[in-house]
């Protein structure tokens, strides 16, 4: 690693946007303490091998999907919660598989995402004013004083939360739950009448009709389509938490944060010279950054030096947000930008936060078409500027909420009160999810056909 010295907690020298303040320091030193004595949640050779297919993403021979709640809280890690989760990224990722013809890495945004910045640091109700609800490893999110206050034994429950959550994932994958051969295990039943659902299946059967045929006439099982791997992500958000899990691992040789797979610096803390750049740029994790139209030249430039000095492959990804009606102004430069700097990058389009907006009520949604639109405005850029969109970023559920506009059903913005359940940003739900992941699958086939 060039550049000046680093450790794990060398970001305390640079300036740290986004942190919670906590009433006793002696308490928070306690239990960051406790938090380090603490087994790893994931291992060095589940985040090389992850490096290895980020690497095989930046030149077009995969594709990432990464997706998951914008944040997790402790009460919905269940195992109901936590397998439609699963099930729809498998769904997903057997669409994109068939539809893009090259292998899909799945990583979810889960076991980890429970903290979330905020735009202010109080929140301000009639005549009272109490911090900000910054997630559930910081604070909770009832409006009292009590609730509201940062208490650093969260921190705890959500390693906690985490190491269950991975727990019963690994569990599910390893007992065959990924199995091709018995897509019915993936089922939601609540959408099975509709049509993103019904053109799913069609798609499944072929797949499991072509396994058969091939495992028939071989007398050969093939095992890769029984067992998938699935990595985690989360945004790199509160420091004290991922300085904790961070070790030096002497067999490679090198600083690995042991919490996830896929660390992210999200745009409101992504500056250079800021403490989340400073603390992910000494990682052996791969890392992603979200960037967009606010961010300069010069911004990007130091950004992507500081994180891949060596020109790594497989080592940073570029999560750009822009909005369906920036994308094409703002991408472009971006990408000659990055291009003159010679240093490989992988390329994510988030197709979400861009596009947020408030309704009459309030109500803070994403309209579906703003969402496809970018999306689709990513790929056509990145072709014609002969780079690869290497992979996506979303946001969504497999539980059937309201909270985006449009989709197959067409919710308009009074529908989105029949089940908005998020806390924080509103998700895709199960269908129209199923639906960005079949008009890539479609655009990727039209390509193809002469």
């Amino acid at each position: 690693m060039t550049g000046a010295a680093w450790s794990p907690d060398s970001w305390h020298a640079s300036p740290a946007i986004q942190q919670p303040t906590y009433a006793d320091s002696t308490e928070v030193e306690r239990v960051v303490g406790r938090l380090a004595q603490l087994p790893p949640l994931v291992t060095s050779w589940e985040i090389e091998a992850l490096r290895e297919q980020i690497a095989a993403a930046q030149q077009g021979r995969a594709f990432v999907l990464q997706g998951g709640d914008c944040a997790e809280n402790f009460d919905e890690c269940t195992s109901e919660n936590i397998v439609r989760k699963l099930k729809i990224l498998l769904q997903m990722s057997v669409v994109l598989t068939a539809g893009l013809k090259r292998p899909i890495v799945r990583v979810g945004r889960m076991a980890g995402q429970f903290a979330k910045p905020r735009s202010a640091d109080i929140e301000t109700r009639g005549d009272v004013s109490l911090p900000s609800y910054r997630g559930d490893l910081v604070n909770r999110l009832a409006f009292t004083a009590e609730a509201r206050e940062p208490n650093p034994e969260l921190l705890l429950r959500g390693y906690e939360r985490a190491a269950l959550t991975l727990n019963f994932i690994r569990s599910l994958i390893d007992g065959g739950f990924a199995d091709l051969h018995h897509p019915e295990n993936w089922d939601l039943d609540f959408v099975g009448h509709s049509a993103s659902a019904a053109e799913y299946h069609r798609l499944v059967e072929r797949i499991a009709d072509s396994l058969d045929f091939f495992e028939s006439i071989t007398g050969t099982a093939i095992s890769q389509a029984r067992r998938v791997d699935f990595y985690t992500s989360h945004e790199a958000l509160h420091l004290l938490y991922e300085q904790a899990q961070t070790r030096f691992l002497e067999h490679r040789d090198g600083w690995y944060n042991l919490t996830t797979h896929f660390p992210w610096i999200g745009m409101r803390t992504a500056a250079a010279d800021g403490a989340h750049v400073e603390y992910c740029r000494g990682l052996r994790n791969p890392i992603g950054v979200k960037v967009g139209g606010e961010m300069s030249d010069d911004d990007l430039r130091r950004l992507v030096t500081t994180l891949n000095p060596d020109a790594e492959a497989g080592r940073l990804t570029l999560i750009h947000r822009f909005g369906a009606g920036k994308i094409n102004d703002g991408l472009p430069p971006m990408i000659e930008t990055v291009a003159s700097l010679g240093i490989p990058v992988l390329w994510m389009c988030d197709p979400m936060h861009g596009n947020t907006e408030s309704v009459a009520n309030g109500r803070k949604t994403r309209r579906f078409d703003n969402i496809l639109g970018e999306l689709e405005a990513a790929f056509r850029i990145h072709h014609d500027a002969g780079t690869v969109l290497g992979g996506v970023h979303l946001e969504l559920t497999g539980e059937h909420v309201t909270e985006c506009i449009g989709g197959a059903r067409g919710l308009d913005a009074d529908g989105l009160e029949h089940a908005y359940r998020t806390q924080v940003d509103p998700r895709l739900n199960y269908e129209q999810a199923m639906e960005v992941a079949l008009r890539i699958a479609d655009r990727a086939v039209a390509q193809a056909t002469p």
